[in-house]
């Protein structure tokens, strides 16, 4: 037989051309046999489809069928016809199967039913199964919305830098990159470690975030983003943490509060819609397999605007639940930073709908944070409370399942409140005097926002695990893969 050339599953079963010999390549998912027929299911990831060959044995070497188990690579040549069987319009009646790759009997992702656990152990292979799969497809398909969102509304993409000397957030827990022998550090008489000999010549770190150099960028370019990955050394092993994870950070000069929160619900409106577009098949698995309000809960994020919710009116609505006997795990005083359970209430039952909250303490949020004028904004006493401090001009969106997704500010463009806040909270100015120089030469009011990616396939997969949304999980005692 002359070679053909091989068709990707997914466009197999777009086509109608019955009686075309097709090749198809991939992996088999299940192979049911008889005396009569053989039905091999194969997919190849381009969709989470299979495509059905139907095999004569008799025109087939039994010793080669033998091979066609489960997680087997195969190739299948045969003629395309319509099927008959249900929930499938095409299959494949065989003329020639190779195996390409042959699969042991002790291939983990045989079993069908195994826990996410089970499969975080072996993630190199954990990809292959139907809701890696389609998770994978789906995250794809996110990063072209975010990148065709920015580009559609003229942003421009900026690559910030993966190793830095600051700290954005100021929390202190970065991953250190140094080519200094670790077992011979020289230090000076105070016991600090002399960095002089370093490659970069001082203490450097993976970043925790590209928000400060993106905002040097847009005060260049009007408007940016930024797409890449980022790092936090928190020794935390909650479902929502990763120590290695993707971040969207937009930066938009001349952009007031209300102005952002309109950006940050198109955006999150576009990617969303994009997914129902995009990913049909994917989601209708998901929403078969792992959420079955998955849909529903995607479709009711674009009815209606998201809610636009002062944090101190927050504090009141969560302080009234309480007296209503509501029971939350954490306290939720002015001036607390709120927990995932107090932001899902909000949204997920009292609200009904994602929320954008705002005006957080300044005490709560970062440095570069704008801050309100004093009057009316809740920071002279509030219930009893005694000068619980100003507050921030913080957009943050709270969605169902997830609590915050995105986390965004006006930032402060004065020279002189932006010192005063760093001096305050006794921060160090030597690493920070490039940041400081865009308030001295042409500052300008700018906004923006950080939307964490895997949070955003986290909603939109309805997985319930950060570690099942991104293809190789970086966290605490693991770095396999």
């Amino acid at each position: 037989m002359d070679k053909i050339r091989r068709t990707k599953v997914v466009e197999v079963l777009q086509r109608t051309d019955y009686g075309t010999v097709v090749n198809v390549k991939g992996w088999v998912r299940t192979h049911r046999s008889s005396k009569a027929v053989d039905f091999i299911a194969i997919n190849d990831g381009s969709t989470i489809k299979n495509v059905q060959v139907v095999v004569d044995p008799e025109k087939v070497d039994a010793a080669i069928l033998k091979q066609v188990t489960t997680g087997a690579c195969v190739s299948a040549t045969g003629v395309l016809v319509e099927s008959m069987g249900a929930g499938q319009t095409s299959e494949i009646q065989c003329q020639e199967l190779e195996v390409l790759g042959l699969c042991g009997n002790d291939y983990p992702m045989q079993k069908k039913g195994q826990s996410f656990e089970v499969m975080r152990k072996n993630a190199h292979l954990r990809l292959r199964t139907n809701t890696f799969g389609a998770v994978m497809r789906i995250r794809h398909n996110m990063a072209i919305a975010i990148h065709t969102y920015f580009h559609e509304h003229g942003f421009f993409y900026f690559h910030t830098p993966l190793i830095t000397a600051s700290d954005c957030e100021g929390a202190g827990n970065m991953f250190q990159v140094t080519t200094k022998n670790l077992y011979d550090l020289k230090k000076d008489e105070e016991g600090k470690i002399i960095y002089d000999d370093d490659f970069f010549g001082e203490q450097t770190s993976l970043t925790v975030s590209g928000q400060l150099e993106g905002e040097l960028g847009a005060t260049a370019l009007g408007a940016i983003y930024t797409f890449g990955p980022t790092f936090r050394a928190e020794n935390s092993n909650t479902p929502r943490h990763l120590a290695e994870f993707w971040m969207i950070e937009p930066e938009v000069a001349f952009l007031n509060q209300e102005e952002l929160m309109d950006l940050e619900e198109d955006f999150i409106k576009y990617c969303v819609q994009w997914a129902l577009d995009n990913c049909k098949d994917d989601l209708e698995f998901l929403n078969k397999m792992v959420d079955k309000t998955l849909l529903q809960r995607l479709h009711s994020v674009l009815e209606g605007s998201f809610v636009r919710l002062p944090y101190t009116k927050g504090i009141e609505i969560l302080q009234e639940a309480i007296k209503k006997g509501k029971k939350f795990e954490f306290p939720c005083n002015w001036g607390d930073d709120l927990a995932s359970e107090h932001e899902r209430y909000l949204v997920e039952e009292h609200f009904k709908r994602p929320v954008i909250m705002t005006d957080y303490p300044s005490s709560i949020k970062a440095f570069y944070m704008k801050q309100n004028e004093a009057q009316g904004d809740g920071s002279v006493g509030y219930q009893g409370c005694v000068a619980p401090g100003r507050t921030m001009q913080g957009t943050d969106v709270l969605f169902p399942q997830i609590g915050e997704i995105i986390g965004g500010s006006v930032r402060e463009e004065s020279y002189d409140k932006l010192m005063a806040e760093i001096k305050s909270r006794q921060m160090e100015t030597d690493k920070l005097w490039w940041y400081l120089d865009t308030r001295k030469y042409g500052t300008c009011p700018h906004a923006g926002f950080g939307l964490g990616f895997e949070r955003l396939i986290l909603f939109v997969t309805g997985m319930q695990n950060i570690r099942d949304v991104i293809p190789f999980p970086r966290t605490p005692k693991s770095a396999d893969f």
